[in-house]
């Protein structure tokens, strides 16, 4: 099976102190990247990277075997990023900060209200950003990830603020968006419960 997303001798330098370099990956679909490392290894200079809102010092990475560069807008229409903030505008509604991603995205098939039944918050449609739990934030801000069509989700520590039981919820999303053949980028703290052929690893810690 061919991979949907590699890297090709990447080199990372951050505050003139290298991150990494000649770091090869090859992630085919279905797949899961578990990125680690202790604090300032690199992780999530390596998302940002791949995403294409940072440049490596040197390598490069590839879509389908092209540069993310020649692909262009294609790609990033392939990407979702959720970072380690989540990323929302406090001073819209949850439908709001919804509608805005689709209209930087493509919008998924789901209706707004689906997706927010299925992240818990549909009843919170209509309350601004702003008056929201730590937890009711980050699952709007992961709910981006069924809004909008995307194979390949990045994510930054994604259960940050996130009880047992939207863990599990989270989980079984990612393992749906394995299913029809997506990739997933993600550091994380917490234990990720999928299955054990699905994830690769990559320790970024000397």
């Amino acid at each position: 099976m061919s991979a949907l997303l590699q890297t090709r001798d990447l080199k990372c330098v951050k505050d003139d102190r290298m991150l990494f370099e000649g770091l090869n990956l090859d992630l085919e679909p279905g797949r899961i990247l578990l990125v680690e490392g202790r604090n300032g290894s690199g992780k999530t200079s390596l998302l940002r990277i791949l995403t294409g809102l940072s440049l490596p010092e040197s390598g490069e990475v590839l879509w389908r075997g092209e540069p993310i560069s020649r692909v262009g807008p294609e790609y990033y229409e392939q990407v979702t990023y959720v970072g380690h903030h989540d990323g929302l505008k406090r001073d819209l509604t949850v439908l709001e900060n919804l509608r805005l991603a689709q209209a930087m995205g493509k919008p998924s098939e789901l209706d707004l209200d689906e997706v927010l039944d299925r992240v818990n918050l549909y009843r919170f449609g209509d309350n601004f950003v702003s008056t929201l739990s730590a937890g009711q934030k980050r699952r709007l801000a992961l709910s981006r990830l069924i809004a909008t069509e995307a194979s390949l989700w990045i994510m930054d520590e994604p259960f940050t603020s996130l009880d047992k039981a939207s863990m599990a919820l989270f989980q079984q999303i990612f393992e749906q968006h394995l299913e029809q053949g997506g990739v997933i980028v993600l550091t994380s703290h917490h234990d990720i419960e999928m299955p054990e052929q699905d994830v690769q690893r990559l320790n970024l810690t000397a």
